[in-house]
């Protein structure tokens, strides 16, 4: 939303603040090698994701319930625009996110080599986000935060320090809270070569003089005993928090001390370290130490910005750092506010968090991408096995399939007419350049996985976009081309395989003859599978969709729902009968829409134009039933 300019640093401050927090500096694209236990140097693929110490607290926030903010630059390129886009996708606030014309969005290489060496490399010569000025501060829009965030990096440049300080001059104008992340990397202050991006404390008089100049304005601060060191100018703990304490005698200081947790300090700080406030501490193996302070901070304010006790406050700071450090990437792998409570609360039988079976799904489906219901699907995945015969029978070329299916996505994007909640299901060989039409497009998209070593080979889902629904088939029919029992195993090492790359899967569930989709799904459930959607016969009665539901309700209410299969073109009063039945989202038509105009088009009855209209017309046909069902 836009946030009006405010005249003057002392114009009225929105009341109620409208966001809780804006954090102020860095964002980066990082990139995580992905083999864990080797040099950057022999890192083969990595992982993406947005990056940056304030990037990554407003995500943090977000997740966690706070209503939240960044102010930074990024580049008029891919990856500015994928920054912009997460961000989006996570609730935070974009009016702070500023498009530079000349500079390019920063990126960071990441990796693990064990347990205690994580190298990264900042490739951020002349960047966006390097280059913020006192320009991309407006005053309106600080003012509207009840904190501001920020962070020692960001002061190592003398126009984005301004920036920074003019930040801080609005929020106390208009009595809000200022927090100070120290967040001291030495190498962006100068201080080691483009190597050492690992190297987390060096001395540094002239820093501390900065440092030391924005802590007077602080009600927060927070850092590593390192970090107090670098503001205080003592590498004495308890030294440093009394230099801090001179310095702002109203401030909380926060001291983070890795698996020992936190300790905090509201007033005069005590002879021993131990005696400040603190929280539960959570022992969890150590994977990958970057962007757990990040995570920290996001769980600290949390609590802090919600007037929560400071015990309550440091547990959600400290597990939100476990979080952090028993996975790999940073701001993906912070926890929302489900999670962080489930673990506060009951903890998890496994050190690695990462491993933990409840915490991940928990993590999977409150971090998904929004999904626009009801779907409304043209299904074009058949293989050459099912069409190639249509075409000899015309006695066409075989070949002319592709083209069919991308008149196909041509039908759908008619009907859809720009509205959300349109898509396909389309495979990745005969379809291929469909898929391309389709992806281009914005249309939704589910892709069937190919079935046996052969076809996963040849079509790898870790090459798909991340959008594209991975489809898998439970077919525990007695046509079934493999037995439902032996096919499992591969389901559920697929379905790993997506929640691991951060990717959705549906499976088409077809029961057996005199066996109920109710209990079909019961014992799929019971084998581990918990898709996010299920594509099931459509339900005849409402008894038999609550039946499915009650299933759904037991073993996973955060699944997305089901989609219901329209078999013929004429299935427009089956469709909207089941429409407002429970758990039901959505529908799709295959051959149903497209049967007869395949053969149509193929033995010259039909030209292009006539096979788009007329497939255009029975998708739209059952979209109308289907909504006018769930509008009733």
């Amino acid at each position: 939303m836009p946030y009006p300019a405010a005249p003057a640093l002392l114009s009225p401050a929105p009341s109620p603040p409208v966001l809780d927090v804006i954090s102020i500096g860095r964002s980066s694209v990082d990139l995580y090698g992905q083999q864990i236990g080797g040099r950057l140097e022999d890192m083969a693929s990595f992982s993406k994701a947005v990056g940056g110490c304030p990037a990554n607290i407003a995500i943090g926030t977000a997740r966690l319930g706070l209503r939240s903010g960044l102010i930074t630059r990024v580049g008029n390129e891919h990856m500015g625009r994928f920054i912009r886009e997460q961000m989006q996708r996570e609730g935070v606030a974009l009016d702070g996110i500023h498009t530079d014309p000349e500079r390019l969005t920063a990126l960071v290489l990441l990796g693990v080599s064990d347990d205690s060496t994580f190298p990264l490399i900042f490739m951020r010569e002349n960047c966006a986000d390097a280059a913020l000025d006192e320009s991309d501060i407006d005053p309106g829009f600080v003012a509207s935060a009840a904190a501001i965030v920020v962070t020692g990096t960001h002061f190592a440049r003398p126009y984005a320090a301004a920036a920074q300080r003019k930040a801080i001059r609005i929020a106390k104008a208009h009595g809000r809270r200022i927090v100070f992340d120290i967040d001291y990397r030495p190498n962006l202050w100068g201080l080691a070569g483009h190597g050492a991006g690992e190297e987390r404390y060096l001395r540094s008089e002239i820093v501390t003089a900065h440092l030391q100049a924005i802590v007077p304005d602080c009600d927060l601060i927070v850092g590593t005993e390192e970090e107090l060191h670098i503001a205080a100018g003592s590498e004495d703990t308890l030294e440093a928090l009394a230099v801090l304490r001179r310095l702002s005698p109203g401030a909380l200081l926060v001291c983070k001390r890795g698996p020992m947790g936190c300790v905090v300090f509201p007033g005069a700080i005590p002879p021993s370290l131990d005696d400040g406030v603190r929280g539960p501490g959570f022992p969890v193996e150590v994977y990958n130490v970057l962007g757990a302070g990040d995570a920290f901070m996001s769980g600290f304010l949390r609590g802090w910005l919600r007037g929560e006790p400071l015990e309550t406050t440091c547990a959600y700071a400290n597990a939100c750092g476990a979080f952090a450090v028993s996975r790999l990437l940073c701001s993906p792998e912070s926890p929302t506010f489900a999670e962080l409570q489930h673990f506060v609360q009951h903890g998890s039988p496994h050190r690695a968090l990462r491993h933990d079976p409840v915490l991940n799904h928990l993590h999977h489906t409150t971090t998904r991408r929004a999904c626009a219901l009801p779907l409304h699907i043209l299904s074009i995945d058949h293989g050459a096995h099912d069409l190639e015969p249509v075409a000899i029978a015309a006695g066409a070329d075989p070949a002319r399939i592709p083209a069919f299916k991308r008149l196909a996505v041509a039908a759908c994007e008619r009907v859809a007419k720009g509205r959300d909640g349109f898509g396909l299901f389309i495979d990745g060989a005969l379809g291929r350049q469909a898929l391309f039409d389709a992806q281009r497009k914005g249309l939704w998209l589910a892709r069937q996985f190919p079935h046996g070593e052969a076809g996963a080979l040849a079509d790898n889902p870790l090459e798909w976009p991340l959008g594209q629904v991975i489809k898998l088939i439970a077919n525990a029919r007695a046509d079934a081309r493999t037995p439902l029992a032996v096919r499992l195993p591969e389901i559920a090492s697929v379905m790993a395989m997506a929640r691991a790359s951060r990717r959705e899967t549906m499976i088409e569930a077809l029961a057996a003859e005199g066996q109920t989709t109710a209990a079909l799904l019961e014992s799929l459930y019971k084998a581990g599978l918990m898709p996010d959607f299920w594509l099931v016969e459509t339900p005849r009665q409402a008894s038999d969709a609550e039946a499915i539901n009650a299933v759904i309700r037991r073993h996973d209410p955060a699944c997305r729902g089901l989609i219901v299969i329209a078999r013929t073109a004429a299935s427009g009063p089956e469709l909207a009968l089941a429409a407002p039945m429970p758990r039901i989202i959505g529908f799709v038509g295959g051959r149903a829409i497209f049967g007869d105009v395949l053969k149509g088009w193929l033995d010259g009855a039909l030209d292009d134009t006539q096979a788009v209209s007329r497939m255009a017309e029975r998708l739209g046909a059952l979209s109308d039933a289907f909504d006018d069902g769930r509008s009733r």
